[in-house]
C-alpha cells in the first residue's frame, strides 16, 4: 500500500487539548503516514507549539512543522502545506476533530480498487465535547454520479475526511484565498475538470459540533462568498441556474432567519439525529 502525507493546520486561537487528540489519532492510525504536515498560520502559544514539540519528540521524523510568518488563512495555509506533502496522496486533517484508526487505511484502499478515483472521504458523525457524545451524523453521497449531481447545490465530501491526489489539487485547484468555504470551492474546481470521487460507506471521523457553528453560518461575508462560488459554478455550467438560484435563496434565509431556524432545519432537514451511545 501507498505511503501518504497528512496535511493539518493549528493557529493560535485553536483548543491545545482538542489539537493534540486531533494529531494523536493520525498518529495512531492502523497504517500510519510517513509524514505529518503541521502548518502553523501564523505565531502560535506555546500550549499548542508544546503540544508539537511532544509529539515529534515521541514519533521522530513523521511531523515537518511549518512556519508561517503571519496568519493567511485556512486556504493559503493549506496550499502552502501542500508543497511540502512529498506524497501523491494527502489526507487533510482538522484540528479539532477525530480520526478513527482504520480511516486512512480504508480510504487508500478505495484508490487501490479504483485507480481513477482522484478524491474520497467518508460520512462523519458529529459530537459535543466528548468522543462518545454523539449528537448526529453527517451523511455524504457514495459514487462519483451521485457526487456530481450532489454538488451541484451541497457540498458532497466532509471537509477533514478527504484524501486526495495532490497532482490533481495542483493542477484544478489548489485552495482559493477564501477565509471560508475553500473547500467548496475546490471541489467544483476538480469536479468540473472531470475529476473522479467517492465516499466510503462508514463513518470514519468523528466531528466536534457546537452552538458556534450556528453562528459562524450567519455572517454576511460568508454568505456573500457562498453564493459567488455557487454562481461561478453556474457561470462555468457546472450547475443549472435553478440551482444557482436555490442556494443563493438558501444563503440569505440562514442569513435573515434566527438561529433557532437554522437549528431547526439543520437538525431536521440537514441532519439526521445520533444517540448518545459510543461509537
Amino acid at each position: 500500500m501507498e505511503d501518504y502525507s497528512v496535511l493539518q493546520t493549528v493557529y493560535k486561537n485553536d483548543n491545545p487539548d482538542y489539537f493534540r487528540l486531533s494529531l494523536i489519532s493520525m498518529l495512531e492510525q492502523t497504517l500510519k503516514p510517513n509524514e505529518i504536515v503541521i502548518v502553523k498560520d501564523g505565531a502560535v502559544p506555546q500550549p499548542i507549539q508544546d503540544v508539537i514539540d511532544e509529539l515529534d519528540k515521541e514519533n521522530p521524523n513523521i511531523i515537518v512543522q511549518v512556519q508561517l510568518e503571519k496568519n493567511l488563512g485556512l486556504g493559503l495555509a493549506l496550499n502552502e502545506g501542500l508543497k511540502h506533502c512529498k506524497n501523491e496522496f494527502v489526507a487533510r486533517m482538522d484540528s479539532d476533530d477525530f480520526s478513527l484508526p482504520e480511516r486512512c487505511k480504508k480510504e487508500l484502499e478505495m484508490f487501490e480498487m479504483d485507480s481513477s478515483l482522484d478524491i474520497v472521504g467518508c460520512p462523519v458523525k458529529e459530537f459535543i465535547d466528548d468522543l462518545d457524545n454523539i449528537v448526529g451524523v453527517r451523511d455524504v453521497p457514495l459514487d462519483n454520479e451521485t457526487i456530481h449531481k450532489y454538488a451541484k447545490r451541497r457540498d458532497p465530501f466532509n471537509h477533514p475526511t478527504v484524501m486526495f491526489r495532490k497532482s490533481k489539487v495542483m493542477e484544478f485547484g489548489p485552495y482559493r484565498d477564501y477565509r471560508k468555504n475553500q473547500d467548496t470551492a475546490l471541489w467544483i474546481d476538480m469536479l468540473s475538470n472531470g475529476c473522479r470521487a467517492a465516499n466510503a460507506s462508514e463513518y470514519l471521523l468523528l466531528f466536534r459540533f457546537d452552538e458556534k457553528t450556528y453562528k459562524k453560518r450567519k455572517s454576511w461575508v460568508n454568505t456573500k462568498l457562498l453564493i459567488k462560488i455557487r454562481k461561478e459554478a453556474y457561470k462555468k455550467k457546472f450547475c443549472s441556474f435553478w440551482d444557482y438560484f436555490v442556494v443563493a435563496c438558501a444563503q440569505i434565509g440562514i442569513f435573515i432567519l434566527p438561529v433557532w431556524f437554522q437549528k431547526f432545519v439543520y437538525k431536521k432537514v440537514l441532519r439526521k439525529h445520533g444517540t448518545r451511545t459510543k461509537n
